[in-house]
């Protein structure tokens, strides 16, 4: 475990001590920004039945950023040290390749967890500058964290296996966000060819706007925790067999 947490620490520090990690915090936090005060701009013009949380998550300006952020964070974790040649000193060193995937993979989801904490805290802030009661419960803000915590865990390990495939963190993040926005429009299979095809079930399984739906309006489901966690599992093992193979082939 000591090995695993120097690991960790050093993948951190190539987030906070470049202008570069600080500048992917700084949009998140200004894109969100926009997000609620487009929300909020909406309750003041027309009455809104759903929550501000909610509201607030389900703008195509959400989706945006929002799947973006992840070929911004993994894209050079693998990349980056294959194509300056300290991927192979690493590999060589008296560590083991699951320490070196999952000591990346938990920096990055360190980083990602740190990016919506200003986002919590400004929902936060709806009570202290209006002194009015929060236009949500608690149960809808827990549970949209927490299924963005659990798709987070998903794709970060898709950008991580799309970097440790390739030396290039460029192609490593057109990867990485054309898997995830092919992931993303096939939520919609169901929108468009209906639900009397016998894979329907399946689509609405894999619909991440489907599990931001329910958890934004407070619903508890362990189908999407159940394929989150299988699926970062799944990924997980996959980057750790690209790793291992480098790993012996040199």
């Amino acid at each position: 475990m000591r090995i695993f947490r120097i690991l960790t620490s050093k993948e951190l520090k190539g987030y906070f001590l470049s202008p570069f990690g600080w500048v992917v915090l700084a949009f998140v936090t200004i894109m969100q920004g926009i997000s609620l005060s487009t929300a909020m701009k909406g309750f003041r013009d027309t009455p809104v039945k759903d929550s501000l949380v909610y509201v607030t998550f389900h703008t195509p300006l959400f989706w945006f950023y929002f799947l973006f952020i992840f070929p911004l964070i993994t894209m050079r974790l693998f990349a980056e040290e294959e194509k300056n040649g300290t991927l192979e000193t690493l590999l060589t060193a008296p560590v083991r390749s699951w320490q070196v995937v999952f000591s990346k993979y938990a920096a990055a989801m360190i980083f990602y967890t740190i990016l919506w904490l200003p986002a919590l805290i400004q929902f936060k802030m709806f009570d202290w500058v209006t002194g009015l009661p929060p236009a949500w419960t608690p149960a809808a803000l827990g549970g949209t964290f927490t299924v963005l915590m659990l798709m987070g865990a998903a794709f970060t390990a898709v950008g991580c296996l799309a970097s440790a495939l390739t030396s290039s963190q460029i192609i490593a993040g057109i990867l990485t966000v054309g898997l995830l926005v092919i992931q993303y429009f096939l939520g919609y299979v169901t929108v468009i060819w209906g639900e009397s095809f016998a894979g329907a079930p399946f689509f609405h399984y894999i619909s991440s706007q489907q599990h931001l739906h329910y958890f934004a309006s407070g619903l508890f489901d362990s189908r999407p925790v159940v394929y989150y966690l299988t699926t970062t599992l799944f990924l997980l093992f996959l980057t750790f067999q690209v790793v291992d193979y480098r790993r012996w082939r040199r």
